[in-house]
């Protein structure tokens, strides 16, 4: 990503943004790993901001635009304060979340906001009004044919469920960052892709999975769905660390092939309950 510093946006954009939030003190630009054209916090007289976005000719910026729109209705997440569109300049304000990144490791206090979050994002239903791609058809390919109605499902997921996409308050809440990637989803989706990655910070299959079972829509979903969820998030994670190679995926990949074994050790042994 071509990253552009706040100081170098043309100043009728700049003064754009400053009709919403007062005279810009100092922007702290965000780390390289938020994949965004800008994405700096920006300190004035009344508090600090987080702001995104991209040039409005960006073949990606109607990302911004979708995530924006998701996340007015997202339940655990920084508000959308405004959005400029000013001198070919697509840019989004979020409330500024005073926190840190979560420890998803055995043991973590993390853990339970963690689950509280995923518990109250899998109750919201997907805001029927934006269209998006379903989770089960963004992942054709992967996927039986005859797609059973259980992963049919119309909650709002988030589904890029790394720990950069969490921030927990001083307060001890966790919100969610990051909507781009939300689509429509089984409510138990977001819990079921939380479980590699709670493999990857140290977890065993068996404690990822009780951790999991917390969030009531987890523990509802059929044993035999959540067996072809896993072995379809495997396929789809190693087909993209093959194709699509990054720093990040080798871990996850193994996690979700981890996983993935587990539950068809269950479905082969009878072992498969719901609790």
């Amino acid at each position: 990503m071509d990253r552009i510093e706040w100081h170098d946006l043309p100043a009728a954009t700049q003064a754009a943004v400053e009709r919403h939030t007062g005279p810009v003190e100092t922007a702290e630009a965000a780390p390289h790993g938020v994949m965004s054209r800008l994405a700096c916090t920006l300190r004035t007289p009344a508090g600090r901001a987080f702001v995104k976005g991209t040039r409005h000719d960006d073949p990606q910026a109607w990302v911004y635009r979708h995530e924006a729109q998701v996340t007015r209705c997202a339940p655990v997440a920084p508000r959308l304060l405004w959005e400029v569109d000013a001198n070919g300049w697509l840019l989004y304000g979020y409330e500024y979340i005073d926190g840190r990144h979560p420890d998803l490791s055995p043991g973590s206090d993390d853990l339970a906001p963690l689950l509280r979050t995923l518990s109250v994002t899998s109750e919201a239903p997907w805001p029927e009004a934006l269209n998006k791609k379903p989770l089960h058809t963004r992942w054709t390919g992967f996927l039986p044919t005859d797609v059973t109605p259980e992963l049919q499902g119309r909650g709002l997921a988030h589904t890029d469920m790394s720990p950069h996409n969490m921030l927990v308050t001083r307060g001890g809440e966790l919100l969610l960052l990051d909507w781009a990637l939300s689509c429509p989803a089984p409510a138990w989706a977001d819990t079921a892709l939380t479980v590699p990655r709670f493999i990857s910070a140290g977890h065993t299959p068996e404690q990822a999975e009780a951790l999991a079972r917390e969030v009531p829509a987890y523990r509802a979903a059929s044993p035999e769905i959540l067996t072809l969820f896993a072995r379809t998030v495997y396929a789809a994670w190693e087909n993209w660390e093959r194709t699509r190679p990054m720093a990040h995926r080798a871990a996850l990949t193994a996690a979700a092939r981890t996983w993935a074994s587990h539950r068809e050790k269950l479905r082969q042994t009878g072992a498969h309950t719901r609790s």
